[in-house]
């Protein structure tokens, strides 16, 4: 299994810190794959963790697996990370490509930055908040790399994430209705490309409706399956009634 996490939250900037990121994954990725090539006995499989942002910006597009790349830095840095990661397919390992959504967790990327905001009242939508968010539960995170590495039928691209579509506007009316607190206050597509650049476009703004249709094919059962009952499982909150 490939040792590191799929994105962080903190968006790089360009130039030097895009690089920085691009090496990151791909040298990581290409060094582990040469000790397996290396090895006297190389490992059954090898999970790698990349993105949805291999699909970049598609607006309402149903995204499986079998769905083209998209275009930008992202689906680049992707690319990049399954091209080395699928030499370990040509040299007969198993290779199975997560694409993993948003990680839904307390304890660090997304919904870590945002529950001090939603807690405090003054969360709400990104932009104009309908563009479609894939994410995961924490929980679903780890049963899919598990999934992953003990289910012989299951190799190459596979979307990490929770079978329930939904846009930034309908995650944020969940999350404000978990915490009961309003998420009212949108934040305008204008101001996060002032901070972010670009990568806003790629990544705040950014609309992929990735399906997990590989996890579904091979039986996996979600233990997490919509958004309402992985913010109640994870931040340990008693549904509201």
């Amino acid at each position: 299994m490939q040792p590191r996490n799929a994105w962080s939250f903190d968006l790089p900037r360009p130039p030097a810190r895009s690089e920085g990121f691009r090496r990151s994954r791909g040298d990581a990725t290409r060094t582990l794959v040469a000790a397996m090539k290396a090895a006297g006995r190389p490992p059954g499989v090898l999970v790698s963790a990349s993105a949805v942002g291999f699909y970049g910006e598609r607006g309402d597009e149903v995204l499986p697996e079998t769905a083209s790349i998209g275009q930008g830095f992202l689906p680049e840095v992707c690319l990049a990370w399954e091209t080395h990661a699928d030499v370990a397919a040509r040299a007969g390992v198993r290779t199975v490509l997560l694409r993993f959504g948003v990680v839904l967790s307390p304890a660090g990327g997304a919904l870590a930055k945002m529950l001090p905001v939603f807690r405090a009242g003054f969360g709400g939508r990104v932009g104009g908040g309908r563009q479609w968010m894939s994410w995961i539960s924490r929980e679903d995170a780890v049963g899919v790399i598990y999934h992953a590495l003990m289910t012989s039928g299951l190799r190459g691209p596979v979307n990490a994430c929770a079978p329930e579509m939904i846009t930034n506007a309908g995650f944020t009316r969940e999350l404000g209705r978990a915490l009961r607190r309003p998420a009212m206050l949108p934040v305008p597509a204008p101001a996060l490309r002032a901070l972010f650049g670009r990568m806003a476009d790629e990544t705040l703004l950014a609309s992929t409706r990735a399906e997990p249709a590989a996890l579904l094919r091979s039986s996996y059962v979600f233990r997490q399956p919509t958004l309402g009952e992985c913010l109640q499982h994870e931040l340990g909150l008693r549904p509201k009634v």
